[in-house]
């Protein structure tokens, strides 16, 4: 996810992050990477109350809750960059992220899609560091 922002120009350093999501697999170890970055990071979830009222103060938004469409264009102020990393199935057999893409997109500064965002990325670095360690061996 960092490597992600890094490629594309996002300044981390001094920007406030909202982490949505509080899962040791991705919301805990995203929001310690931001920290390293020295971004000001806020973690919510799901249940925190008015998490409009968070990520609408944000620099940069990212979403891990495994909730389709819980962050909506009320979340969202003009420019902010928005990571989604939810993948959530629909009745119809279409893949959606915890982000409304549709109204998110017509206020965020940056949207990554569901599916094609954050998975590939995933999937490519850890290629690349499975390679990188077999190098070293």
């Amino acid at each position: 996810m960092v490597a992600l922002l890094d490629h594309h120009g996002v300044e981390l350093a001094g920007r406030d992050v909202v982490v949505v999501g509080r899962s040791t697999v991705v919301g805990v170890p995203v929001a310690h990477l931001l920290l390293a970055r020295d971004a000001s990071v806020t973690v919510c979830h799901s249940r925190t109350r008015d998490l409009a009222a968070h990520t609408r103060q944000a620099d940069i938004v990212i979403v891990a809750v495994g909730r389709a469409g819980l962050v909506t264009g009320e979340h969202i102020a003009a420019g902010t960059v928005v990571v989604d990393v939810g993948t959530n199935p629909t009745d119809e057999g279409k893949l959606v992220g915890d982000v409304d893409a549709e109204q998110v997109g017509r206020t965020a500064g940056a949207l990554t899609p569901v599916p094609g965002g954050v998975g590939p990325v995933t999937t490519a670095l850890l290629l690349w560091h499975t390679v990188a360690a077999a190098r070293n061996q």
